[in-house]
Parts: structure tokens; sequence; C-alpha cells
């Protein structure tokens, strides 16, 4: 009796901080999006500097300007002018990166780790309040990814392609989450 005590309590210790840990991979994908739309739609929340920027994304020190990052996670290579990379540590081991650039009106969102982020990118895409700034236009499939086009329902000019594994429990030995959103200069 005494040993099932034992494991019960150990097993419900762990799950604080499982959900702890979800729900800060969650913060910070609704963080990484926010200053995405934020970097694009509203310059002058970054044009004196980053500290008013990066108040407005409200992820305090879970996000943090880096100097560069790895190649898997830059932009394709027509959008790598004058960027600037955020690094957002969700977890001790997995997070974001949001790359911006001051002279493109773009932002590109990578996300990886050992934590699978599939879930969460799908909560995300699926809430009232992504649903309610963001409207689907097209999706389709490629291997063990899906990708899906999005328009912004406050600036239709704006749009993001999010693209992340199918199912949850896929590989982490890779960049599971790909979203890169412009603002289409054309008339």
């Amino acid at each position: 009796m005494a040993t099932r005590c034992a494991v019960l309590l150990g097993t419900l210790a762990l799950l604080p901080a499982s959900a702890s840990a979800q729900s800060d991979l969650e913060r910070g994908l609704s963080g990484a999006l926010r200053g995405c739309e934020e970097w694009v739609l509203n310059p002058a929340s970054w044009a004196d500097g980053p500290a008013p920027f990066q108040s407005t994304v409200g992820l305090g020190s879970m996000m943090g300007l880096v100097k560069d990052i790895e190649d898997a996670a830059k932009p394709p290579a027509s959008l790598r002018q004058s960027n600037r990379y955020w690094r957002i540590n969700a977890t001790t081991s997995a997070g974001y990166i949001l790359v911006v650039s001051d002279r493109l009106p773009m932002c590109h969102i990578t996300g990886g780790g050992d934590a699978d982020l599939q879930p969460v990118v799908e909560k995300l895409l699926a809430s009232a309040d992504f649903l309610a700034r963001w409207e689907r236009t097209e999706s389709r499939d490629m291997g063990e990814m899906t990708s899906t086009n999005y328009r912004s329902r406050d600036e239709p000019k704006f749009s993001i392609v999010i693209s992340r594994a199918k199912q949850p429990g896929g590989r982490r030995d890779r960049v599971q989450l790909i979203a890169t959103a412009n603002y289409s200069m054309a008339n």
C-alpha cells in the first residue's frame, strides 16, 4: 500500500509540471504570433528600439534578442534582409524563434525542441482568439507535414502560411513548426 501511495504521489507531482510546460509552450507560440503581427502591422512599436515591442508581446524574460540563429530557423533567402532574431524559450528545452525584418513587412516563426509541438499548434489554430483574427484560405499536405494559409481579417493584405506535423508524436529532431507571414505591397 505504501508503495502504491508513493507511486501515485510521484505521478501526481509530475502532472502540474507537464501542464505548466504545455501552457508555457502555448504562451510562447501565442506570443510569437502576437509579435509577428505587431512587428508587421504596427512598426511604431519597434521604431524607437526593442523595449516597447517586447513589452507589447508580453513574454517578459521568455523572449530576447539574439545575434544569430541556425540556418534551419532562418526564413527563405529572399526574406533575409535586415533581420532581427527573437528567441522565445518556452521551456528549458523547447521554444520558438521569431525572425523579423527592419526592411521587409514579414516575419518568420520556427519551433522545435524535445516537446511535441503539434498539439500546441493545433490548439492555437482552433482557438477563438486566432480564428477571430485569421481566416483560413487553403490547406495542403506534404508527407508528414500539413500547411495552411490564413489571411488577416483586419488587414487582408497580411497573410501567413503555417506548416506543422500532421499527427502528434512525430519526430523531434527537426523543426516542428514553420510559419511565414508577409504583407503584400501589391495593389
